[in-house]
């Protein structure tokens, strides 16, 4: 049975999207490790799942990209959550439309290759917190304070940390499993 994964970047205030949806803070900390550790996190998904606005913004931008994370962007099976959207044109890219919850969890018992790795969008990634699906986050708290903007959590969670990675540039990975 895989398990769902949620890697989300984070600002030292913890915020995971400023109020103007810019995503230049994510560079804050930027470093070789830190890059590595993020395409490793992406390249041993079992499938990569997004809601529709994620979906829309990578389907015009992987096709036809280069670099280290094209690759498994483009050949892991992803698997978008839309109840409006009705086709995708990425190659191996299902929608799922109704219960969140149910089909993350009917994913997880059909898939045994690797985990599966949630792609934020805040608002996708929050309504997996609130189902409470999510197995392990994945957290990468860059050296940055917005001072406003969009939470990732807005309830209590109970979590487990089990790692954490220093890197180079100033940005620490925290991991943390879930208790679902």
């Amino acid at each position: 049975m895989a398990a769902l994964v949620l890697k989300m970047s984070v600002s030292l205030d913890g915020y995971v999207a400023p109020l103007d949806g810019s995503t230049d803070w994510i560079a804050a900390g930027g470093s070789d490790d830190a890059l590595e550790w993020t395409v490793e996190t992406v390249r041993h998904a079992g499938a990569h799942l997004m809601g529709a606005a994620t979906y829309t913004a990578m389907a015009a931008h992987w096709p036809g990209a280069g670099g280290p994370f094209a690759e498994p962007m483009n050949e892991i099976p992803k698997v978008v959550f839309s109840d409006s959207l009705t086709a995708a044109d990425w190659g191996e890219t299902t929608i799922v439309a109704g219960d969140l919850a149910e089909a993350v969890t009917r994913l997880e018992r059909e898939r045994a290759d690797g985990y599966l790795l949630a792609h934020g969008g805040v608002r996708f990634a929050r309504s997996l917190v609130e189902a409470g699906v999510i197995d392990e986050y994945r957290l990468l708290i860059h050296p940055v304070v917005l001072g406003a903007g969009e939470r990732l959590f807005c309830a209590p969670l109970t979590v487990e940390p089990r790692r954490t990675t220093v890197f180079g540039g100033g940005a620490v990975a925290h991991v943390f499993a879930a208790h679902r």
